[in-house]
């Protein structure tokens, strides 16, 4: 009877479709390891990526898949490290989502997930198929329990592994972050650890894809639900634990890393996204409108951070109502974060549509929204154009609260390649700012201390379209509406509910309408990274043509 055992946690970010690098990556590790592992664990499909939507529909793709998994079996005759895989298969004509255990040269065992996630933005029942109940699988002398991810969240599979016999739960997760994600995820760690009376090793995956982003901050759990192991969040992290059998329980020996605090941990989220979005996707760097409010100047740092100073570009395009406050703020945040600065005045071009636009029937009339939304729309006529010039994409800087309530301009600030803070609450805004202006983690590429002018933090908000505008011009204050626009989007609670929790009726009203009005501009948007419980898109889904009216 074995009664010690060494496996490495590789906690990994892998690239969706790139099977190849993935495999590549992971025999890398397992050859620097050597001979003193017994077992490499890696996340949910990690030879595929994840999510990997319709792409694993097709035949060309699950071919390699097959062949790459029975070419990492055969590695494994070699006599080290046995491999345990996520990865889909298709079984019967049905696809599963799937572990792969892989030892002696051959897969010597397959379980398939069960409990499949069908909310928010997982929809895995409409391409994988549940797995059946299935008992631990012995690897290397010991029963692991192999659940997927989704099969902890619930009792049902725990509960069968510990009843055939299991004696380690190992869960290989995908699991993606959010603001309340790392609470939720330990308690019902915890939960399945005091129901089991078994250990729990959790490995999740990290990195960037698309709009989500996976934290990392892989753990295990003694038998009594205490926290014994913990790795890194945000970060690829390979780490050996040590398990030893004593009076017929593992024990894992103690080995715990700090991770982020909540701030620090949703600002990190921002960073790692952009990072993998823009590497992963090959643009050389990106660009972005830099106006000298708070937006743009968060954007810019989380770039920056990203990707270093040389890979990013800020523009400032002042119109005549750019303010000489916003024109040296966006200099000197620009020249703080050591980034590239240019200066393109679009008041000839404002003059020149509004003459084409004279002979127009209709439109020579006195000044108001077309004319604010011409001035947004050229700047981001600008940024494509510098985007086609040099291949760098376009960031766009809206905000979540701003995105609500369609306080955007469609094709204009809210044109590029990818919205770094579309999922961020203006409130979250102020805070993320105030806190990188204090904090520098040693993996961010950006400069030291304060890196954001706090003049920007602390002046009034505004899109400075036309003279001595303000947000809370046609706006409440930001932690009223916010706090509003959470309970309408996150909690999904009705005007009354609302009200009742000590909102202004009218306010309720005012800030339903607009963000219901405002579905079809959220959907042409620019992806970004899910950071909230509930973010707009395959998120939150709403028709864009609805009757249904609250406000009235």
């Amino acid at each position: 009877m074995k009664n010690n055992i060494n496996i490495a946690l590789a906690q990994l970010n892998p690239k969706v479709g790139d099977i190849k690098g993935n495999v590549s990556k992971l025999l890398k590790i397992r050859k620097d390891l050597g001979t003193n592992i017994d077992i490499i664990v890696v996340p949910e499909l990690y030879l595929t990526g994840y999510p990997i939507d319709d792409l694993v529909l097709r035949n060309d793709f699950l071919e390699l898949v097959e062949n790459e998994i029975n070419k990492l079996a055969k590695l494994t005759e070699d006599g080290n490290a046995a491999i345990i895989i996520g990865s889909p298969r298709k079984d019967e004509g049905l696809l599963k989502n799937s572990v792969f255990v892989l030892d002696d040269g051959k897969i010597i065992s397959v379980r398939d997930k069960h409990v499949l996630p069908n909310t928010g933005v997982f929809d895995e029942q409409r391409i994988f198929s549940a797995g059946s109940l299935s008992g631990p699988v012995k690897i290397r002398g010991i029963l692991f329990g192999l659940p997927i991810c989704e099969d902890i969240w619930t009792e049902t599979v725990i509960e069968c592994l510990y009843e055939t016999g299991a004696e380690i739960i190992l869960s290989i997760n995908a699991s993606p972050y959010s603001i309340k994600k790392s609470d939720q995820r330990m308690s019902v760690a915890v939960s399945r650890v005091l129901e089991s009376k078994l250990p729990i090793i959790y490995l999740n995956r990290v990195g960037g894809q698309d709009e989500l982003v996976f934290d990392g901050a892989s753990f295990c759990l003694n038998e009594k639900g205490k926290l014994t192991v913990q790795l890194k969040d945000f970060e690829e992290q390979v780490l050996k634990i040590e398990l030893n059998k004593t009076e017929n329980l593992w024990k894992i020996k103690d080995n715990i890393h700090k991770i982020s605090s909540k701030t620090e941990a949703l600002y990190k989220s921002l960073v790692v996204s952009v990072r993998d979005y823009v590497l992963n996707n090959g643009f050389p760097g990106v660009v972005l409108g830099m106006s000298g409010g708070i937006d743009s100047a968060l954007v810019a740092a989380i770039a920056t951070d990203a990707l270093g100073p040389n890979l990013v570009k800020a523009v400032m395009m002042p119109s005549p109502y750019t303010s000489e406050e916003s024109l040296e703020d966006a200099k000197l945040a620009s020249s703080k974060l050591g980034i590239e600065y240019s200066y393109l005045e679009i008041e000839n071009g404002m003059n020149t549509i509004d003459k084409i636009l004279t002979g127009f029937n209709g439109l020579n009339m006195p000044p108001g929204i077309t004319e604010e939304n011409i001035q947004s729309r050229l700047r981001g006529l600008l940024l494509m154009a510098i985007s086609n010039r040099y291949g760098f994409m376009v960031l766009a800087t809206g905000n979540k609260s701003e995105y609500a309530v369609g306080y955007a301009t469609l094709y204009g600030d809210m044109c590029g390649g990818f919205a770094a803070i579309k999922d961020v609450w203006k409130t979250d805004v102020f805070n993320l700012c105030k806190w990188r202006n204090k904090n520098k983690p040693i993996e961010f590429l950006g400069p030291d201390g304060m890196v954001i002018p706090e003049r920007v933090i602390t002046k009034p908000p505004s899109a400075e379209l036309r003279e001595d505008q303000k947000d809370t011009d046609s706006l409440p204050e930001y932690d009223i509406l916010d706090g509003i626009l959470k309970k309408l989007v996150e909690d999904n609670l009705s005007l009354n509910e609302i009200v009742d929790n000590g909102y202004n009726i009218d306010d309720v009203k005012k800030i339903s309408m607009l963000l219901s009005r405002s579905e079809y501009k959220r959907f042409q948007s620019a992806p970004g990274p899910k950071v909230t419980e509930k973010a707009f898109g395959r998120d939150r889904r709403y028709p864009l043509t609805s009757g249904f009216r609250n406000w009235n």
